[in-house]
């Protein structure tokens, strides 16, 4: 037996999450906050001294804790707060401004004034070399001329160089050289983009390189920090965003921006496989924002990522995050329901808090008794010794219904709110599962974060989802996530060859040098050759597009991984090409230890039967109050129902079980819940605008022509669509008047109608399933010949002669605006939108 204790440690933005498990085996949660300079210098450090029974300040004897599993929030901190170390970047004389123009895309599209995030860089030395795409040098690297500025920049104290040069992912001696001269002149950390990130883009390359140089720095001081508390003997591990644990010496600051999330998703995975559960959406529903993830048999990782505004081109765990919280603001405004985004967070926090706090989606709660001030903390107040403030709550939803005065209750009022919120965290859900082409009512939903158990059922409800899982620690699941990863290494290194027989050996080549990597670092960590499982993938796309789909390359066959690729591709995007050329665009190998003991959970025997409430209480739901039996979780064994309406008090969150469905402790003693009646269908709500269902339909058909967005921009060839997203979708209704937009380019969102009202008009009587039609004509809605307007007809079922049109525009050609146009047909031939016939 082991005779020591491991720790698998969350530290996030607000709270620590340590799980201590002890010789015995026996987990012992510990919650703590991550900042408290009163009491304690660092929350992780004193979360092991709590659990090991010592005073705050006692050294930890090293010879009692084996690992220590840990993931931090440091590196994304110190980037949203732009705290990271100063940084030099030297980077090809003439792209000095690269980084910061990068693709030209607007992050707030209907912004008047556009603010740019700050640049994590200081100072920018452009170095005189060129290398072209083919390898030929254009100009001779001349490192002297610029030396003096960059010895400049470290007397100024300057201690952190990014080096990113163009093309140096596959020709990258001038960037090695350069690194050099930075290690004479005595740089403490030095980034180098063909080490860093070894992947074809400048821009992201750049961005990622830079991040590294930021970032790591003040990951190596903490993680030392903790190092030095522990003493030699502990095994210490940081989580990375790709999902896997490495030794503390190798967590590069690239690595680490999703380090606690990405425990979460292990998480979620881990434990809803031993519920016996392969398919699975995480559901991480905390005060300001949801995460939520897809799994349907092997982790996704993204390789294109936006955080801070920053791109990062390594890998990180596919995660989608919606500003919808228990904090997310509730508003009434012009005859219509909103949530969010904006939060009320921790201070003043919801108007409940006694702070003098908006109304919040916590608030609708606890109007609508589904948190009960009896069993939550009474935290609150002055003195932080009071309750949940239900008459402020009150006051302020009667108030709200009497300005709506359409004859709703207060408590309607309130479900109409979390409708919303619902919805919109819904919405989150599909376009990680449904917009990829996944059916994600085969899926088990798992629920964790402190208020997903709330609303849990009610997402279900909304995605056509039968089953929620949530595990005893859905509270700290990062932190158990965390816990049962094994350690992990990947190299990814872009290729650019076509998908083809004669390619096969520069892409086993590739796959050979990589896993020489993989298996270099793992056993650098202590792992045997014989224990680690290494898996090669292939990014593949069609040739002239940017959207590489990954395809595992196990079994060797090039006719195997076109096919894979091809239906994935059809998944996702609903086409394939005919006999369209794929390119092979990066090859990755994973590796991890498949030595790693897998931790079970121990079953107990079932008591089949239905538990009895310890109280009966009421809340309101589908529009009336009902009767609802409370339960602690502590009193519910292995085999006890709960059936719904009910509430399940937990430590650390309320589990609602609406009605219709029921909740049942599994033998591993999870919280399993399942739909056991059909969903009753609403009926129909008369012809006045209702202000909930308004904003519902509002985001439903938004959340359709962003889709649309996402399908063009990856699909696209045009660099001014797929990477300025120089475009907009819209859905309109059978007379071309609009219904909804995504929030794409304006400019040609002002004549999308008589666009389809043209179509419609010129065509009526004559439009078809599978018809599209095509116009640019300025007198026809066109906003200028280049810009191509296709609008597709979409027919409800049974055919009744309904249409829906949906209008997508896209600037088509480079160099859009002809300053010598003299009349509008100019300089192309103009087509108005007639039948296609």
């Amino acid at each position: 037996m082991n005779k020591k204790w491991d720790f698998w440690i969350d530290r996030g933005g607000t709270f620590t999450d340590v799980i201590g498990r002890d010789p015995q085996g026996r987990l012992h949660p510990r919650k703590l906050l991550s900042e408290n300079p009163e009491v304690y210098a660092d929350a992780a450090i004193q979360g092991i001294r709590d659990l090991l029974g010592l005073k705050s300040g006692t050294a930890i004897p090293a010879d009692r804790i084996g690992d220590i599993k840990m993931g931090t929030t440091v590196a994304t901190n110190a980037l949203l707060e732009r705290k990271g170390d100063r940084v030099l970047l030297l980077i090809t004389k003439g792209f000095r401004d690269a980084l910061r123009i990068a693709y030209q895309a607007r992050p707030d599209i209907f912004a008047k004034e556009i603010i740019l995030p700050e640049q994590v860089y200081e100072r920018v030395i452009e170095i005189d070399e060129r290398v072209r795409a083919d390898g030929c040098v254009e100009r001779l690297l001349d490192i002297a001329a610029c030396r003096p500025a960059i010895e400049q920049a470290k007397a100024d104290g300057i201690d952190a160089v990014a080096i990113v040069f163009m093309h140096a992912w596959k020709y990258p001696d001038h960037e090695k050289a350069v690194a050099k001269v930075c290690r004479k002149i005595g740089f403490e950390q030095i980034s180098v983009s063909h080490e860093v990130s070894p992947l074809i883009k400048l821009v992201g390359r750049g961005d990622t390189t830079v991040v590294d140089a930021y970032l790591s720095p003040i990951l190596s001081r903490y993680v030392q920090r903790v190092a030095g508390e522990l003493g030699p003997g502990p095994r210490l591990m940081f989580m990375m965003s790709s999902g896997g644990l490495t030794a503390a010496d190798m967590f590069q600051g690239k690595d680490a921006l999703l380090s606690g999330p990405a425990g979460g998703v292990v998480g979620m995975v881990e434990t809803a496989k031993l519920a016996g559960f392969d398919k699975v959406i995480g559901f991480d529903m905390g005060g300001t924002s949801t995460d939520v993830a897809h799994y349907d048999g092997e982790y996704e990782r993204a390789f294109d990522t936006e955080v801070a505004g920053v791109r990062i081109r390594a890998p990180m765990m596919r995660i989608h995050t919606v500003a919808a919280g228990g904090g997310s603001i509730l508003h009434y405004e012009a005859g219509r329901f909103r949530v969010g985004p904006d939060s009320a967070g921790a201070n003043p926090g919801p108007a409940a808090y006694r702070r003098g706090g908006p109304l919040a989606i916590t608030d609708a709660n606890v109007m609508l008794g589904k948190l009960r001030p009896d069993f939550f903390p009474t935290i609150f107040g002055p003195g932080q010794d009071q309750p949940l403030d239900v008459e402020t709550v009150r006051d302020k939803f009667a108030a709200l219904a009497a300005e709506i005065g359409d004859g709703r209750s207060p408590e309607a009022v309130a479900e109409g709110f979390v409708t919303i919120a619902v919805e919109n965290m819904a919405n989150a859900i599909k376009k990680i599962s449904v917009q990829r082409g996944y059916d994600v009512t085969e899926y088990l939903l798992n629920c964790f974060g402190g208020a997903g158990g709330q609303h849990a059922c009610l997402v279900a409800d909304a995605l056509g989802m039968e089953a929620v899982l949530i595990h005893p620690f859905s509270g700290l699941l990062s932190a158990y996530g965390i816990g049962l990863s094994t350690v992990f290494a990947s190299r990814q290194q872009a290729l650019l060859k076509p998908l083809a027989e004669e390619s096969r050996s520069p892409i086993e080549d590739l796959i050979a040098a990589l896993r020489q990597g993989v298996v270099a670092e793992l056993a650098a960590q202590g792992i045997a050759e014989a224990a680690i499982a290494s898996k090669p993938v292939l990014q593949i796309r069609y040739d002239g597009t940017d959207t590489a789909l990954p395809v595992n390359f196990e079994h060797g066959s090039i006719f195997r991984a076109r096919s894979d690729f091809e239906a994935a591709h059809k998944a996702q995007f609903g086409f394939v090409y005919e006999n369209k050329p794929m390119v092979v665009e990066a090859v990755g190998v994973e590796g991890s230890d498949a030595g790693a003991a897998a931790r079970d959970e121990t079953e107990s025997s079932l008591e089949d039967k239905a538990a009895s409430p310890w109280q009966i209480r009421q809340f309101f739901a589908d529009g009336g109050w009902r009767d609802a039996g409370i339960f602690q979780r502590d009193g519910l064994k292995p085999g006890h129902k709960v059936a719904g309406p009910a509430l399940i008090i937990e430590p650390n969150q309320t589990i609602v079980v609406e009605p219709g469905w029921q909740a049942g402790i599994t033998a591993r003693n999870h919280v399993l819940l399942r739909r056991i009646e059909k969903k009753a269908r609403q009926a129909a709500l008369g012809t006045e605008a209702d202000p909930v269902m308004l904003e519902v339909f509002n985001n439903l058909f938004m959340s359709i022509a962003e889709q649309m967005g996402v399908t063009l921009q990856n699909t696209a060839y045009s660099v001014n669509i797929k990477e300025r997203l120089d475009f907009s979708c819209a859905v309109f209704d059978r007379h071309g008047a609009l219904v909804a937009n995504a929030p794409h380019m304006p400019v040609h969102l002002g004549s999308m109608d008589r666009s389809v009202e043209t179509v419609i008009r010129l065509n009526s009587g004559d439009i078809h399933p599978g018809d599209v039609f095509a116009l640019n004509a300025p007198y026809n809605g066109g906003t200028h010949l280049p810009d191509i307007t296709v609008v597709t007809p979409v027919f409800s079922l049974p055919l009744e002669g309904r249409v829906a049109a949906k209008r997508s525009g896209g600037v088509l050609s480079e160099g859009t605006a002809n300053a010598s146009s003299t009349a509008a047909t100019t300089p192309s031939a103009a087509f108005g939108g007639t039948s296609p016939s």
